[in-house]
């Protein structure tokens, strides 16, 4: 008698729920290679318009640029081996810049530009310039036609100058007490002597970084230089900080004393002599506010030897607010719903700051801890967005 042919055991109910994980997992990594590859062609549909400028050590690749009027958006990538800036001036003046753009990475300059001839500055200072040409659009020339009436804001322009001319003096003589310590041989007496002289700058600093030469003569940072601080250019108030605090000497320091007064003198005149269009007043706070917030409070890199960066946040603070009063009586007839906004953003940011004194003074940088950075670059991201809809709201945007 034959056996029966012995039929298949069913499968395992184990083994039927793991065929039926696998698929599942083969689905959901095929979902999500879909979303990935989704996401990134929607990226590069949004950044099609970004236009690549690579830094070299020496140069910048394109070096010459061609754009129509308007907003243009530029994607900086650092391809040398220290942190960097790169700025569009017209003339001596800046109009966009982002600085310390690290090694190895990419920053983007959203810049809003009038038709003409520009330059740009590349990586070191002592880098050859590139240049950008703006060609006029049919957009471009109804904004010229359409600016408002100019006669509203010639109080707080003259308001403003008034204040310049009161800082700038302020700084001068900071400057020059600075110089007469170090002039004297008492470091301990230059080292007090620098903190109020920073200050004094930073309150000029929205108004004193459109000046290009000037500010990189003044403020200059060591990496933006050849040999760094042992490089014969480097000057300025960084190069003072680093022998008062780093090396603590004030070896070599009388001339460098002397040139930062005689520069921070021709920083206050030529603050007078050139003109501030309406629609800057705010974008040079905001521009300033979002360079602490990006760069300044996160690194520490502004005050690196002194470690005094909160005083100079704090002086920003104060331009801040000069600038929101003067514009005060012209948001309250056309814009009022924003000043509470405003208003909020600053005392934030004001109350942050004011967190961080110990014993009525400043802590030291370095003692601030990662969480109370953020913090700060955050409260300064918000009031710069918060005045960031002023220009709109009385009709200056788009004439920037």
């Amino acid at each position: 008698m034959s056996n029966p042919t012995p039929q298949s055991a069913p499968p395992s109910r184990a083994l039927r729920w793991g065929v039926a994980g696998s698929v599942v997992v083969m689905i959901a990594a095929g979902g999500l290679f879909y979303y990935a590859s989704q996401l990134a062609a929607t990226k590069r549909q949004v950044n099609h318009n970004e236009i690549a400028v690579t830094i070299h050590a020496h140069a910048c690749e394109p070096n010459a640029l061609t754009v129509p009027a308007g907003r243009a958006s530029f994607r900086i990538i650092n391809r040398s081996d220290r942190a960097v800036e790169w700025e569009i001036l017209d003339g001596v003046l800046v109009v966009e810049e982002r600085e310390n753009i690290a090694p190895g990475l990419s920053q983007v300059i959203n810049a809003n530009l009038q038709p003409g001839d520009y330059a740009i500055t590349c990586g070191l200072l002592s880098n050859p310039r590139g240049t950008l040409h703006v060609t006029p659009t049919a957009e471009s020339d109804a904004q010229a036609k359409a600016k408002p009436s100019m006669v509203a804001f010639i109080g707080p322009l003259s308001e403003f100058r008034v204040y310049l001319s009161g800082q700038g003096g302020a700084l001068v003589k900071a400057a020059a007490a600075l110089q007469q310590a170090i002039d004297a041989g008492d470091l301990a007496q230059a080292q007090a002597l620098y903190a109020p002289a920073r200050e004094a700058y930073q309150r000029l600093a929205p108004a004193a970084q459109r000046l290009a030469e000037l500010d990189n003569a003044i403020n200059a940072r060591a990496d933006y230089f050849e040999k760094r601080e042992q490089d014969p250019a480097f000057s300025g108030f960084h190069r003072l900080e680093y022998s008062l605090f780093q090396q603590r000497s004030l070896d070599g320091l009388a001339p460098v004393a002397q040139r930062l007064v005689t520069d921070v003198t021709t920083l206050k005149q030529q603050l007078l002599a050139q003109s501030l269009p309406p629609e800057q007043l705010v974008s040079i706070v905001v521009r300033n506010l979002n360079s602490l917030a990006d760069v300044r409070a996160v690194s520490g890199e502004e005050e690196r030897y002194s470690h005094i960066d909160l005083n100079g946040f704090a002086a920003n603070l104060q331009v801040a607010r000069k600038v929101i009063d003067l514009m005060r009586p012209l948001l309250t007839k056309s814009a009022a719903d924003l000043l509470p906004h405003i208003d909020s953003a600053l005392n934030a940011f004001d109350a942050e700051l004011n967190g961080l004194k110990v014993d009525n003074h400043y802590a030291r940088y370095d003692s601030v801890t990662d969480d109370q950075r953020k913090q700060i670059a955050d409260k300064a991201k918000a009031l710069a967005a918060a005045l960031d809809g002023i220009d709109p709201a009385l009709g200056l945007s788009g004439l920037q």
